[in-house]
């Protein structure tokens, strides 16, 4: 390696265009190749650098998020799962609904795919550019109890409400005292018409006062979840049941 070629590979290493440092020799070499302008050398080196820093800001906000598994659209079985269209999923992926800071529901029995659409939709919104997080609501409740005297709960209690879209999934397994139903409430105030929730449940509304505990509070947190929103109720037998492994 030449002392300029070392001089120009330091400074953009300096500069923190680790894309363009690592790609600055084949880059010039296909320029050579080409006889490449200067100006078309400079557009190739610092698309490179764009696309290095478009795909580490990718796999950063996919960690952020915390999905439980990967999950696409493709792999979803509408032929089983008749409750939903893939033409109303498909009429949500672009993500302007998140723009409005509407909210999505998806309510029904368990194992009938709720929790696989949250995820398809929560994942093309981190691929889009928004910042997501998806959390049960058992971890929730758990961030939001220990916040006061645990950092790690407050740095992600801290990523969620800055998050542009926040998934709660399981709603209803598990229920919750007063005290935590109040402390879901000042979340979901902290939520209204700023940020996109989506959430999965098997509890249909008029169950959920049983499982939060109060009327009052559970009045109040439909009431801004509820206010722009689209709601799917699902419905239908059980995909793990129906697709069950054996061992013969």
């Amino acid at each position: 390696m030449n002392a300029q070629l070392l001089e120009v590979k330091t400074m953009l290493g300096q500069l923190r265009l680790s894309g363009a440092r690592e790609k600055l020799e084949e880059l010039l070499s296909e320029a050579l190749k080409k006889e490449l302008t200067a100006l078309q050398f400079t557009d190739l080196l610092l698309k490179e650098e764009l696309a290095v820093r478009n795909a580490n800001s990718l796999k950063k906000r996919m960690k952020r998020a915390r999905f439980p598994e990967h999950k696409t659209l493709a792999e979803f079985d509408f032929g089983f799962q008749q409750s939903v269209s893939k033409q109303q999923l498909l009429g949500l992926m672009d993500m302007c609904w998140v723009e409005k800071a509407f909210n999505l529901f998806f309510l029904g029995p368990p194992s009938i795919g709720k929790t696989h659409l949250a995820l398809c939709l929560g994942i093309k919104a981190v691929q889009i550019g928004y910042q997501v997080s998806f959390v049960t609501l058992d971890q929730l409740i758990d961030i939001l109890k220990t916040e006061p005297a645990l950092s790690r709960s407050k740095r992600r209690l801290k990523q969620i409400m800055s998050s542009q879209l926040v998934i709660i999934d399981e709603v209803g397994f598990l229920p919750v005292n007063r005290q935590e139903a109040n402390m879901f409430y000042q979340l979901v105030s902290h939520f209204y018409q700023q940020t996109s929730v989506i959430i999965t449940s098997n509890k249909g509304f008029e169950e959920w006062a049983e499982f939060l505990g109060d009327t009052a509070i559970t009045t109040a947190i439909l009431d801004r979840l509820i206010h722009n929103s689209e709601i799917f109720n699902m419905s239908g037998d059980s995909y793990r049941i129906n697709h069950r492994n054996t061992i013969l």
